[in-house]
């Protein structure tokens, strides 16, 4: 039986045109392999005996972007980032405004058997979520041996 499952949500990735990098490269990069990827942030999962580890790199966020949330026992991580920069001069008589925003979202089925879904916790540091799954801790049933005695 599998743990954890690995899954990849989100919109699919919008098509790209050939301004849309126009103002943020010095070169044009023009190889088709790049057009309409989207950026979905590399996991690592580790076990012990213990617990699951999962290692999200994101650098450049803050833990303000994460949302980590468990419902049906699907964990989800997903993350979005804004900004906007406006540049202008009055004399030269110019404006410049540029958007940037950014997001993922990927999820994991976790094992309600095998996972302790109350205990997770995350930790963002050094661009690294860390989320930490524990297990169940499985407590042998102790057999009771009755005697019975013959009549």
């Amino acid at each position: 039986m599998r743990t954890l499952v690995k899954a990849q949500c989100g919109a699919p990735a919008s098509n790209r045109f050939f301004f849309d990098d126009l103002f943020g490269k010095d070169v044009f990069d023009f190889n088709p392999n790049n057009f309409g990827k989207s950026t979905v942030p590399s996991v690592n999962v580790k076990e012990d005996d213990t617990k699951f580890v999962l290692e999200v790199a994101a650098p450049g966020l803050q833990k303000e972007n994460f949302k980590v949330e468990l419902e049906d026992n699907l964990l989800t991580i997903s993350a979005e980032q804004k900004s906007e920069n406006t540049e202008s001069d009055e004399k030269a008589k110019f404006t410049r405004k540029e958007f940037s925003y950014s997001a993922f979202k990927r999820s994991f089925t976790l094992d309600e058997e095998t996972v302790d879904a109350e205990n997770i916790e995350a930790k963002y540091e050094n661009g690294i979520l860390n989320i930490s799954i524990p297990k169940k801790v499985k407590t042998e049933e102790v057999k009771k041996t009755k005697v019975v005695s013959v009549l």
